[in-house]
């Protein structure tokens, strides 16, 4: 050790060399905050990575006074300067700090003596020797020797990560892109109720489905996202008679797969996002639907209902959606999507068509409360669940499942969470919808729904959810057009659910929705659904 603090006192490049493999050692230890609003709990216990971005290089510097925590009066300035700028191998960290007060390994100091030996050999090569005085290169050809073994050791290690990341690079599966994947698995069946309107329910055998995608999340620029999404899905409802009580994550029946999802989101601006969206867009892809339930039917919630506030469902398909951060606490969103986007038949296409038109403020008090404040106004868009006559069936005068009569809607939603305690979030909605008639039998209708949510985030254990969900499904309250009377009585929506993390990539969800006088109607018997849900994410 003697010997080494004689090295150290020769030559000022020496004390250096130790400052800079302190920096190159600790430069990747980079802190980041995001100021973007986040939902207070999320239906999904796991995090998913949109973003692929960069590592950070070091900052070369040509001047020790480009460092903000170095001073003249630092003990080790004059070797610092040296070192910094007579040889130019130095680097600092990206916010233009050294941290020189790091403590560091042999390998360490190993490290930083072979990277300025490096330039003094670049400096001796390109014929400005001069630069390097004899005493200097003595020492350094000393410590050379003293510290052999440990430059050994580590050009060997440099070696097996070069080949590793070459193999790496070879075999990976895009620069760009991560693929990630899920699978919905549900078992489900009519447990209880034989009779709705009139008719009896056939659909109570016990049956399995299962929703599978393939996700591709690609990122250019690390800010930016190109989500595409493929699936399969043959989960099947039960049908009961009414739209009441539906899977959200029920399909087509069959195993096709297809490009379920396409979208694009970019920043423009600090605190302006935009996405274009290609195919199968929803609210959600738009703004926040403020409910801890809504985990896209892999998490949270079971049915449609139970899921969000039913005047969502008036928009999908493709279009546009901007969305800005006057701060953090207060967003507004706009979107606009059609259903018919890509047929170019008349009275169809990007705005002749089907569409829904949203706007919705979010205001985020605290923490712990966010409120939605939602209009959305609609052309041929159902709400997907409640009774019969509050998705217009009675209209579909032919029974060939598309409505005789174009309709117009305009929606108005309030939406609220509030954590009551880390454990306990308090939540709910209620939703106006009037529609008119355009043409055949001329009226408008007025349609309610609203419901009340308890959450259990980690409920005994982190990651699971624990919910209930108690409400009033779509329902028509009054009607002037012939043919459409309104709903006669009210029916409840009950919903529990415990969502249990088995690990980091399976959930399993047990949980059943009960509703009493199914399609708003008295004369029909109480209906209980069941369904374990188990998901599978990779």
């Amino acid at each position: 050790m003697q010997k080494f603090w004689k090295y150290l006192l020769v030559s000022p490049a020496v004390c250096a060399v130790m400052l800079f493999f302190n920096t190159a050692t600790f430069a990747g230890e980079t802190s980041s905050t995001s100021e973007i609003n986040q939902p207070q709990v999320l239906a999904n216990p796991d995090t998913k990575v949109e973003n692929i971005a960069p590592d950070q290089p070091m900052a070369q510097v040509t001047s020790v006074s480009q460092f903000s925590d170095v001073q003249p009066t630092d003990w080790a300035f004059q070797a610092l300067q040296s070192l910094v700028e007579r040889y130019g191998c130095i680097a600092g960290y990206p916010n233009s700090t050294y941290r020189g007060n790091r403590a560091l390994t042999r390998y360490e100091f190993a490290a930083g003596l072979n990277a300025c030996l490096d330039r003094v050999n670049e400096l001796i090569a390109t014929a400005t020797g001069d630069l390097v005085s004899k005493q200097d290169l003595a020492t350094l050809q000393k410590l050379q020797e003293d510290y052999s073994a440990e430059l050994a050791t580590l050009r060997g290690r440099v070696d097996a990560v070069e080949a590793r990341s070459a193999e790496l690079e070879a075999n990976q599966f895009s620069t760009t892109t991560k693929l990630q994947g899920q699978v919905v698995a549900v078992i489900s069946d009519v447990l209880s109720g034989n009779t709705v309107n009139g008719a009896e329910i056939t659909d109570e055998n016990t049956t399995l489905g299962v929703r599978a995608r393939v996700e591709f999340v690609t990122s250019f620029t690390g800010q930016d996202t190109l989500f595409t999404r493929i699936q399969a899905n043959n989960i099947l409802s039960p049908n009961i008679g009414t739209p009441e009580g539906n899977l959200f994550f029920a399909g087509d029946g069959t195993t096709d797969a297809a490009i379920d999802a396409l979208f694009y989101r970019f920043p423009l601006g600090e605190r302006t996002e935009v996405i274009a969206i290609a195919n199968a867009g929803a609210a959600d892809d738009l703004t926040t639907t403020v409910n801890i339930f809504d985990g896209d039917g892999a998490f949270g919630a079971l049915s449609t209902f139970g899921t969000r506030n039913p005047i969502y469902y008036q928009i999908g398909g493709a279009g546009l959606g901007v969305t800005h951060e006057f701060s953090d606490k207060l967003a507004l969103s706009l979107g606009y999507l059609s259903g018919t986007a890509n047929d170019p038949t008349p009275n169809n296409g990007l705005f002749n068509g089907s569409y829904g038109a949203l706007a919705q403020l979010t205001v985020k008090p605290s923490d712990r409360i966010t409120i939605g404040l939602t209009y959305i106004n609609s052309y041929n868009q159902p709400l997907l669940t409640g009774s019969n006559a509050a998705n217009l069936a009675p209209l579909d005068l032919d029974g060939d499942g598309t409505l005789d009569s174009r309709f117009s809607s305009n929606s108005y939603g309030v939406q609220a969470s509030i954590g009551i305690t880390e454990n306990i979030v308090l939540g709910g909605w209620a939703g106006y919808t009037n529609s008119r008639t355009l043409n055949g039998n001329r009226g408008e209708v007025d349609i309610w729904n609203y419901a009340v949510t308890l959450g259990f985030p980690d409920l005994g254990k982190e990651g699971n959810l624990a919910g209930i969900i108690a409400g009033v499904e779509p329902r028509l309250t009054s009607s002037n057009i012939a043919g459409l009377d309104s709903d006669p009585d009210t029916s409840y929506h009950i919903e529990a659910f415990y969502q249990y993390k088995l690990s980091d990539n399976i959930t399993i969800t047990p949980g059943v929705i009960w509703l009493t006088s199914p399609d708003h109607n008295n004369n029909n018997d109480d209906v209980v659904i069941g369904a374990l849900r188990t998901t599978f994410s990779f």
